[in-house]
């Protein structure tokens, strides 16, 4: 008789969303391997109850794209937590991920300055392409309302007030 694979834990109910941008403000967008023509910027949720925002995100970073966050010339200083929270409901099909009775979750919003010209090396299991835009068009290509709010919201968290003017 076949050995049971092992129950995967339930996933945490609270997240990350990691708006990469340059500073020039263009956004990393990526295409989700599941939903051909959904855009978003990196997402995750939290590996263990305990694991801090910070880690999340850098963790995801690094899976999603290849960025490490540690690296010369990024480095933590480029990872902001704008304090900006999404509660939303967890979408019916995917509740089964985790524990029972769970519907929200909590998702936290990050900004990560990066070079111009940072290679990403994408996982393929999650995303099947990448594109970098210009702010406004990143938030106008994402699927998800509170991603496209998050990247309207770059110009202020990134400290160019004036640029929520240009373009």
């Amino acid at each position: 008789m076949p050995e049971a694979l092992p129950k995967r834990p339930h996933k945490i109910p609270e997240s990350v969303l990691v708006v990469i941008h340059t500073p020039a403000l263009d956004v990393l967008l990526l295409e989700r391997a599941d939903h051909p023509g959904f855009w978003q910027s990196v997402t995750g949720s939290k590996d263990h109850v305990d694991e801090p925002l910070t880690e999340t995100c850098v963790r995801e970073v690094a899976e999603e794209t290849g960025i490490d966050v540690h690296s010369p010339g990024i480095g933590l200083a480029a990872l902001h937590d704008w304090g900006l929270r999404n509660v939303y409901e967890i979408y019916p099909v995917f509740r089964h991920r985790y524990a029972s009775g769970v519907t929200h979750n909590t998702e936290h919003v990050f900004g990560l300055t990066v070079p111009a010209g940072i290679p990403v090396r994408l996982a393929p299991r999650e995303h099947v392409a990448m594109r970098w835009l210009p702010w406004r068009e990143a938030a106008a290509a994402c699927f998800s309302p509170s991603n496209a709010e998050a990247i309207l919201q770059l110009p202020r968290f990134a400290g160019r007030a004036g640029a929520a003017a240009e373009g």
